[in-house]
C-alpha cells in the first residue's frame, strides 16, 4: 500500500514547517528582555509566557492530530500553518502584556498541532530504506529555527526593535500555499479512508499502553535536549562571562552541530536500528560532558558544543521515523505529536531544575550532573522499548 512517492515536497514542508514554528517560538527567548522592558514586566513573568506556550503545546497535538487521523494529513496542516501565522503577526501588534500572554497560549496551540501532522505525512510518504536520513533532517528544522531567530537578533532588532520580527511570522501561510499546490495526500491515510470519530477513540483507548512508553521515551528525550539546550546561554555568561556576541556564536555552532547530528545519526539508524542509534548517540553524549562543561578554554568549549548537540540531536534525528513506525496506522496523526507534547510538558521543569542546583553548587557542575543523570534515563528508555525499522505503512 505504501508508495513513498512525491515524499520531497512532503519533507521539504515538515522540514520548513517545523523551522518557522521554532523560529517564531525563539524569537521570545532572544527578545525576552527587550520585550519585558516594553511591558514593564521582570524575566520571570517574561519566563511564564514561554512556559504558557509549552503547557498549550500538547492541547494542539490533540486537537490537529485528531483532524490529521480523520480528515488527512493536508488540511490540517494548512490550517495550523495558517494558524499560527496569524498569531504570529498579532504577537507584533500586541498592545499589553495580557495580549501578549493570551497570543502565546494560542502560539502554543498551533506549535504543538504543527510536528505530529508533519511528521505523519512525510514519514508516510518517505521509502522505508531513506526513512531515518529522512527523519533527521525534518526533525533538525528546529535547530534551523533557533538559527534563524538568533541572526534575525543579531542584524535586525537594533535597527527594527522586536516588533517587525513577529510580522516575519507571518511567513508559515506562504508555506500553507505550497502545501495545497506540491503536497499531495498521504497514500497510507486515503488506503484506509475517513475514520469516524468513534473508530479514532477505540484506537486511541485500544494503545493507551503505547502512548505511556512513548510519553516516557519523549519525556526524557526532552530532557535531554532542553537540559543541554535552555540554560546553555545563561551557563556561557555566569560560568565563562562571554558578552552576548561570543555567547551567540558558540551558541549558533551548537545548532549546526545539531543539524548535522541529526542527518548522520539518522542514516545509521536506517542500518543499524532506531533503539541503538539513539541509545548509542546518548551514551557517547555522556563522553562528551567533561569537554562539554569543563572545558580548559573557549576553542575546546566550542568544539564541545558541537559535540553534545550533535550527538543529543543525532539521538532527536530518529525519532520522527521511530515514533511514526510504532504508531499505528488509524492514529498516526494523533500518538506521536501527542505523546511527545506530553513529554515537553513534563520535561519543561528541567531549566528551573539546573538553575536550583546551580545555587548550591557551580554552574558547571549542575549542568553536567543534569545532562549525565538525562542522557543515561533516555538512552535506556529507548533501549528498554519497542522497534519497527523499516515496517511498511498500511499493510497492518
Amino acid at each position: 500500500m505504501e508508495r513513498g512517492g512525491g515524499h520531497g515536497a512532503a519533507v521539504l514542508a515538515g522540514f520548513l514547517g517545523w523551522t518557522l514554528d521554532a523560529f517564531d517560538f525563539f524569537l521570545v527567548v532572544v527578545c525576552l528582555t527587550s520585550i519585558g522592558k516594553e511591558f514593564h514586566q521582570s524575566d520571570a513573568a517574561m519566563a511564564f509566557s514561554i512556559t504558557l506556550t509549552l503547557a498549550f503545546r500538547p492541547v494542539g497535538a490533540f486537537l490537529f492530530g485528531l483532524l490529521a487521523d480523520r480528515y488527512g494529513r493536508r488540511l490540517p496542516l494548512m490550517l495550523d500553518l495558517i494558524f499560527y501565522s496569524v498569531v504570529e503577526v498579532a504577537t507584533g501588534l500586541a498592545p499589553n502584556f495580557s495580549t501578549f500572554l493570551f497570543l502565546r497560549a494560542l502560539f502554543g496551540i498551533g506549535m504543538g498541532g504543527e510536528w505530529g501532522v508533519g511528521a505523519s505525512l512525510a514519514m508516510e510518504k518517505a521509502p522505508p530504506r531513506l526513512r531515518g536520513v529522512l527523519s533527521g533532517l525534518l526533525q533538525q528544522g528546529y535547530a534551523a529555527g533557533f538559527l534563524l531567530a538568533a541572526l534575525c537578533n543579531l542584524f535586525l532588532f537594533e535597527r527594527w526593535g522586536w516588533r517587525p520580527m513577529f510580522f516575519l511570522g507571518g511567513l508559515p501561510a506562504l508555506l500553507a500555499v505550497f502545501v495545497r499546490f506540491r503536497v499531495k495526500e498521504s497514500e497510507v491515510w486515503e488506503a484506509k479512508g475517513k475514520r469516524e470519530w468513534g473508530q479514532l477513540g477505540q484506537a486511541i483507548l485500544g494503545n493507551w499502553k503505547l502512548f505511556l512508553y512513548i510519553t516516557l521515551l519523549m519525556t526524557m528525550m526532552n530532557f535531554a535536549s532542553h537540559g543541554t539546550q535552555d540554560m546553555y546561554p545563561t551557563f556561557l555568561e555566569r560560568q565563562w562571562g562571554m558578552e552576548p556576541a561570543r555567547r551567540f556564536s558558540i551558541t549558533a555552532l551548537s545548532m549546526v552541530g545539531a543539524i548535522a547530528g541529526g542527518v548522520v545519526m539518522g542514516l545509521i539508524s536506517d542500518r543499524a536500528g532506531r533503539r541503538k542509534a539513539i541509545a548509542g548517540a546518548l551514551i557517547a553524549a555522556v563522553a562528551m560532558i567533561p569537554l562539554w562543561a569543563f572545558a580548559p578554554g573557549v576553542v575546546w568549549l566550542a568544539v564541545g558544543a558541537f559535540a553534545i548537540q550533535f550527538f543529543v540531536q543525532g539521538a532527536w534525528g530518529v525519532i520522527p521515523a521511530h515514533l511514526s513506525e510504532l504508531s499505528p496506522d488509524e492514529i498516526r496523526g494523533f500518538l506521536p505529536g501527542f505523546a511527545y507534547q506530553c513529554g515537553v510538558l513534563v520535561a519543561s521543569v528541567v531549566a528551573v531544575v539546573e538553575a536550583l542546583l546551580a545555587q548550591r553548587m557551580e554552574f558547571r557542575w549542575a549542568m553536567a550532573v543534569t545532562a549525565g543523570l538525562v542522557f543515561v534515563g533516555a538512552a535506556a528508555a529507548a533501549w528498554a522499548g519497542p522497534e519497527k525499522r523499516g515496517v511498511r505503512f498500511g499493510e497492518g
